[in-house]
C-alpha cells in the first residue's frame, strides 16, 4: 500500500499492483511535487499519467490541484488497481474520478488530442530507445506551450532522447537508483533551429 501525501485527498490508501509495475516511492514523489508546486505546474493543470501502475503521480496532482488527469496502463489487472484507486481518490476528495484508459500508450498517444500541462511518463525499463523517443515525440505534439514533462527511469538507464522529439531538458534529479527528468518544448526545434544547450537558469 501507498498513500497519497498531499491535498485534497490526503492520507487515502492506494493499490499497488502485484507485479509489471515500479511505483514510484514516497521519498521520490514528495520531493517531486514539492518542485512541481514550487513551479506552480499543479493548479489547474490539464494531466497524463503514462504507464501509470498503480495511478498515484496522476491521483497525487489531482489531490493537489489538478483540473483533470488522465490514467494510461495496458495491463488489465493493472488497470482495474487504477480504477480502484481513482474511485478511492474521488470518494475521499469530493473530486471528479479520475479516467483510467485501459490501452497501451502508443494506441492512446494516436488518438489522443490534449493539450495537456503536466505529464508523467514512468517507461518499462525494456522498452527499447526507439519506442522510448517515439513516445516522446508523440507526447511533444500534445503538450501545451508551458507545460512540463517528467520522465522517470532507472539511473543506470539510457538518457532519453528528448532532443529527437523536439523537447529539451531544464533539470534533472536522482533519488538512488531512480532518475527524473524535467522536460519542456524546445522553441528552437519548432523554429527549425539546432538544439541549445539547455540549463536550469536558461528557463523556469
Amino acid at each position: 500500500m501507498t498513500r497519497i501525501i498531499a491535498g485534497r485527498a490526503r492520507g487515502t490508501r492506494l493499490e499497488v499492483p502485484g507485479a509489471g509495475t515500479r511505483p514510484t516511492s514516497d521519498r521520490v514523489r514528495e520531493s517531486l511535487f514539492a518542485a512541481l508546486e514550487s513551479l506552480d505546474a499543479i493548479d489547474g493543470a490539464r494531466v497524463l499519467d503514462l504507464y501509470a501502475g498503480s495511478g498515484a503521480l496522476g491521483l497525487e496532482a489531482l489531490s493537489r490541484g489538478a483540473a483533470t488527469a488522465d490514467l494510461v496502463e495496458r495491463g488489465r489487472p493493472a488497470a482495474a488497481v487504477v480504477r480502484r484507486n481513482a474511485g478511492a481518490v474521488a470518494k475521499s476528495s469530493g473530486l471528479p474520478p479520475a479516467r483510467v484508459h485501459e490501452a497501451s500508450v502508443h494506441s492512446f498517444l494516436t488518438r489522443a488530442t490534449g493539450p495537456y500541462d503536466l505529464v508523467f511518463t514512468d517507461p518499462p525499463y525494456d522498452l527499447d530507445d526507439a519506442a522510448m523517443t517515439a513516445d516522446l515525440s508523440a507526447v511533444a505534439r500534445l503538450l501545451s506551450d508551458d507545460a512540463v514533462l517528467i520522465v522517470e527511469r532507472a539511473r543506470r538507464s539510457t538518457p532519453p532522447d528528448v532532443e529527437a522529439a523536439g523537447l529539451r531538458v531544464f533539470r534533472q534529479k536522482t533519488y538512488g537508483d531512480t532518475a527524473l527528468w524535467w522536460c519542456e518544448r524546445d522553441p528552437d526545434a519548432a523554429s527549425g533551429e539546432g538544439p541549445q544547450p539547455a540549463t536550469e537558469s536558461q528557463s523556469r
